[in-house]
């Protein structure tokens, strides 16, 4: 395909293309701009194919995204809340010798140039002939996701991944002339990039909320032409509790797309009555976004269900061999499938079969076709949006000596939804080093919020421990203070 943001600039050049406070640019110009940037990125990118990229939802961020894509050059997505430890990791493994962060980024990182948008605006630049085509199986972003085993993936999308995505999402949620999409989602995980691409794709208005805010996503979401939304439910919560009594959003707001999880009846009934069309969605990393989505009209009779397939995806519950069963995995078939695991070539291999991909949650689909999840193979634990795996936080903790052994499990939160705590066993054990040494090696949300002591240790006859036995007792062992 041409190159999206050239032909959209061809085709729309004076449709704003994103908006952030107050400030707007249409395609044209950010076109004129993303050339700039790319001009002086030339200079300092040197010859190997990745880019890594630490930002938040700014016009920057944005522009200098779309100024790697000119350079034919891939995206290496890093997720700013992770720790110098687990970012180190990731560069390390995409083999990035460049990283561009915004300016409020302040650890130093392992590559040979770290760089922020302000030094980047500043420095030289160089003649450039922007990239023509996109082609369609090329790599143009990476985004990394935990596994069972806890060890990060990067997870690698092609144009044709974001293109179909884009497609399924339209032909899902409809898409009108005027449509302006409100992303307070990161960008640097695949709900916010989704966006940007679509944006392209479609000549929508992209309107950036650089940090989560309820009170000020509503007033714009009240005053402004906002068409579509992107929330978490701890986000959606959060909205519904800072909106007035009797008051609605803008007389052109169509959805509030949800992921993450589902909601419960009393966040919908809320919703009804503010006059907000729900969206139910079920999607992953390795699938662009969203692959299957409940409509708004089936939110209450088909609560907790995630929905039925998108047009261009295929969806069965099977067996581990792809062998249907009624209730089992949950199996994709999808052209916005991952090519695969960066360095990892055998990796997709392994989950797929004939086509299809084991997305490793398990689920049923009721005598509708509505899928219901049921959960995650390895006990992944669902946090305000982030997916946290038990394994990769036991890795961890198990390098302090005072630990002997530990288990991370899920539990309801109010607020995020699930938490995750640990238990564990050891001597001269201290709650506040616990809680240090997790802040210096996780990312926040991934450290404990409770930790319990055992003097039992739970194993099956092979030596695994039995994490669901410590979740049954927990409410009965002691609690480190």
């Amino acid at each position: 395909m041409e190159n999206w943001l050239i032909k959209r600039a061809q085709l729309t050049p004076n449709r704003v293309a994103v908006q952030e406070k107050g400030q707007q640019l249409t395609f044209q110009e950010v076109a004129d701009r993303t050339k700039k940037i790319a001009e002086r990125l030339t200079v300092v990118a040197g010859t190997k194919p990745r880019i890594a990229l630490i930002v938040t939802n700014t016009i920057a961020s944005y522009l200098t995204i779309m100024a790697v894509q000119q350079l034919g050059k891939t995206i290496v997505f890093i997720n700013r809340r992770l720790s110098v430890d687990e970012i180190n990791y990731q560069l390390t493994d995409a083999d990035i010798s460049l990283l561009i962060t915004d300016e409020d980024y302040q650890h130093q990182l392992n590559v040979d140039k770290q760089l922020t948008f302000n030094a980047l605006s500043t420095g030289r630049s160089s003649r450039l002939d922007l990239v023509e085509n996109f082609p369609d199986d090329a790599v143009t972003s990476i985004m990394y996701t935990s596994g069972t085993t806890g060890k990060p993936k990067g997870v690698m999308q092609t144009f044709n991944n974001h293109f179909f995505s884009a497609m399924g999402s339209a032909l899902n949620l409809g898409l009108t002339a005027d449509d302006a999409w409100l992303t307070a989602v990161p960008i640097f995980h695949i709900s916010g990039f989704s966006i940007l691409m679509r944006g392209l794709i479609y000549g929508m208005r992209v309107v950036l909320l650089p940090k989560f805010n309820a009170h000020q996503a509503n007033e714009l979401l009240v005053n402004s032409h906002i068409t579509t939304m992107s929330v978490v439910p701890v986000m959606l919560k959060q909205l519904l509790n800072d909106l007035p009594e009797n008051v609605s959003y803008n007389s052109g707001f169509r959805t509030m797309l949800l992921g993450g999880g589902p909601t419960d009846r009393a966040t919908l009934k809320r919703a009804q009555a503010h006059h907000i069309p729900i969206i139910q969605s079920y999607g992953m990393t390795e699938t662009a976004s969203q692959v299957i989505a409940l409509d708004a009209e089936y939110a209450d009779e088909k609560l907790g269900s995630v929905g039925k397939p998108l047009f261009p995806v295929s969806l069965k519950i099977a067996d581990h061999l792809g062998v249907p069963v009624r209730m089992g995995n949950i199996w994709i078939k999808s052209p916005t499938l991952t090519t695969g695991y960066l360095n990892q070539p055998n990796k997709l291999a392994e989950k797929c079969h004939d086509g299809w991909f084991n997305t490793e949650d398990f689920g049923y689909l009721d005598d509708d076709g509505f899928l219901f999840v049921q959960g995650r193979e390895g006990d992944m634990i669902s946090s305000g949006g982030e997916n946290i795996f038990p394994d990769e936080i036991e890795s961890v903790y198990l390098k302090l000596s005072e630990i002997d052994n530990i288990v991370v499990v899920g539990v309801p939160d109010e607020q995020w939804g699930r938490v995750p705590v640990a238990i564990v066993a050891g001597s001269e054990l201290s709650l506040a080093n616990l809680k240090a040494y997790g802040r210096e090696k996780l990312a926040h949300y991934k450290v404990p919020k409770r930790f319990y002591f055992a003097n039992d240790w739970h194993r099956t006859a092979s030596g695994k421990t039995q994490r669901i036995k410590f979740i049954a007792e927990i409410t009965r062992l002691k609690e480190l203070t």
